[in-house]
């Protein structure tokens, strides 16, 4: 019986967890598409971004290796769907994307 109340404990908690990281999504994702393709902690037709953010964690040219892949796009690391070049998102957007994909990591 203790188990079965632990068990139930520990899906509710990871249910919370999931829709806490779902709420958390910066309005910068939705609002230029990103969310059509990622999801904070799990592979859509992208990666998740907690995968891309753990990939990136401690190295110091992450933040212009990615900015310069969301505005001109790419293919190739995360399997062969390629990601669209994202040239109309502003310069300060896609640092706040990026840095807060990056600060998933921490």
């Amino acid at each position: 019986m203790k188990s079965i109340i632990v068990s139930v404990v520990a899906a509710a908690g990871l249910m919370v967890a999931g829709s806490v990281l779902a709420a958390d999504m910066p309005e910068v994702a939705k609002k230029n598409g990103c969310t059509a393709c990622h999801a904070i902690d799990k592979k859509v037709v992208g990666p998740a971004f907690m995968d891309v953010s753990k990939k990136y964690k401690g190295d110091a040219g992450a933040v212009a290796h990615l900015t310069t892949k969301v505005s001109k796009g790419g293919s190739g690391v995360w399997g062969t769907m390629p990601m669209p070049a994202s040239p109309k998102l502003s310069e300060a957007d896609n640092k706040e994307l990026v840095n807060f994909v990056l600060g998933l990591a921490k």
